[in-house]
């Protein structure tokens, strides 16, 4: 772009536009982008800042915390907490949602965030990253209850990753940006706008070691792309995995593809592995602004109502006409 165009520029003229974004969810945004950077700079000294390996802890979800997972979710919370737009807090890290103490101003809005997503490719120096929702405070007082909204109620949602270069994406609802983090300078530099994923692509994401596990219409549609040319398909697929979601969502934004991680047998009774509210519900409403498609297998994800906080669900997402391929056979099957 011939012009540098700075976050704030960007969000202030949101907020001047036809369909206002409020001052305090421009603030809040900031406030977030602002975490990423600290977040970033932790990624980035890697063993010499004495951040890798695990920190002999486990979160809610029964997963090994790693001592960048705790760090990353202290300081969005140290972050927002303070600065009167937020009611309350939730994250994958912790047990319950954080309410912003009575001595800060009390704020209208509430935000969800995975603060380190990927974990395991931390130490061996591969893109991770951090998702966040936001939503509004419906009032009273706050509980694990107030957050739990379908996804068809976020007001902002966006993620950073953490990579070759550091890339903030975000939406306010209308249409997904993207902003590089300029180090020299530290601050978010505006390099794509209203983003399109391609109806069409010859790329999947899935973990194929999972294969013997998977439900029959995952099976079908694996199959049809492996056949390759001389299959239904006509086309030969490529196969991409990082095992981050945040990198292998970012691929499916910048050039397209289908990313998929659905429910599977080794545990019948959860929906899927990833989490709906921290994971599934802003990277699906970046991916429906960007002209995409996300479903659960039978339901557009943004419209699940959740029950609980760490709610789990099976993800199909991507390209749209892909991702109503796997939908219908999953629909069919059942």
């Amino acid at each position: 772009m011939s012009k540098r165009i700075s976050l704030t520029q960007y969000l202030i003229e949101q907020q001047r536009g036809e369909a206002q974004i409020p001052a305090q969810l421009r603030l809040l945004i900031e406030v977030v982008a602002r975490a990423c950077k600290s977040i970033a700079i932790s990624v980035n000294k890697g063993a010499l800042g004495d951040v890798l390996g695990t920190a002999g802890s486990e979160n809610v979800q029964g997963e090994v915390q790693k001592k960048l997972d705790i760090i990353a979710n202290e300081v969005l919370i140290e972050a927002n907490e303070w600065g009167g737009h937020l009611a309350g807090m939730a994250s994958e890290e912790m047990d319950d949602m954080h309410a912003v103490p009575m001595h800060y101003p009390q704020g209208e809005y509430l935000l969800l965030f995975d603060p380190l997503d990927g974990s395991s490719n931390i130490d061996v120096n591969v893109s991770i990253g951090t998702i966040f929702s936001v939503l509004k405070h419906k009032g009273g007082d706050v509980t694990n209850a107030s957050f739990l909204q379908p996804g068809t109620d976020q007001v902002c949602a966006g993620y950073c990753v953490y990579g070759p270069q550091t890339t903030l994406v975000l939406t306010v609802g209308r249409g997904v940006a993207m902003f590089t983090l300029d180090r020299e300078q530290g601050s978010w530099v505006l390099t794509a706008d209203q983003i399109k994923i391609p109806e069409d692509t010859k790329e999947f994401a899935i973990n194929m070691s999972n294969m013997r596990h998977w439900d029959a219409p995952v099976k079908r549609y694996i199959d049809e792309c492996l056949q390759g040319k001389e299959g239904v398909r006509g086309k030969d697929f490529n196969m991409r995995w990082i095992a981050s979601m945040v990198a292998d969502v970012h691929r499916i934004l910048t050039r397209g593809g289908i990313f998929m991680y659905p429910w599977d047998k080794r545990e019948p009774n959860k929906p899927g592995k990833l989490r709906l509210m921290y994971e599934a519900n802003p990277m699906s409403f970046l991916v429906e602004q960007a002209g995409g498609a996300s479903t659960n297998g039978l339901q557009r994800i943004m419209e699940v109502q959740p029950g609980q906080l760490h709610e789990r669900v099976s993800v199909v997402l991507g390209s749209k006409n892909e991702v109503e391929r796997v939908t219908a056979y999953h629909r069919e099957a059942k």
